[in-house]
């Protein structure tokens, strides 16, 4: 059984996965933890990136995704802090992820902390943007 990277405790297949397949994410938290896993999985998953790219907002998504390279990333591990409705359709979900550059495996992991911001469309949670701490 293989854990899902989102840290959730609970198998890949029957947590994140179930979301990249296409079934909406429920709430803002998990699209969260599903785009974590997303990136945690896209080297060997790369069809994710598509993933990714859906679940962001229209109106801040990138044109596309370098995950490769000089500035890949071996994520971690998830640790969410807060995940708050403002209303029906407009979240926030406050996280900290831990990771290391692939170049250098063997240094000091780092820590992104983040505030980010979801919006429900047509039943269907998109991360807009986050604040950095």
């Amino acid at each position: 059984m293989t854990l899902c990277p989102c840290d959730s405790e609970n198998p890949y297949h029957l947590c994140c996965e179930v979301y990249h397949l296409g079934t909406p994410a429920p709430n803002a938290e998990a699209l969260m933890r599903s785009r974590y896993s997303a990136y945690a999985l896209a080297s060997s998953k790369p069809d994710l990136k598509d993933y990714l790219l859906h679940t962001w907002h229209p109106d801040s998504r990138p044109q596309n995704l370098n995950l490769e390279g000089e500035e890949a990333i071996k994520w971690l591990g998830l640790q969410v802090k807060r995940h708050k409705n403002i209303d029906a359709d407009n979240a926030v979900v406050a996280f900290v992820a831990r990771y290391k550059y692939a170049k250098n495996l063997s240094g000091k992991a780092e820590r992104l902390q983040e505030t980010s911001r979801f919006k429900r469309i047509d039943n269907c949670w998109f991360y807009i943007d986050g604040d950095y701490q």
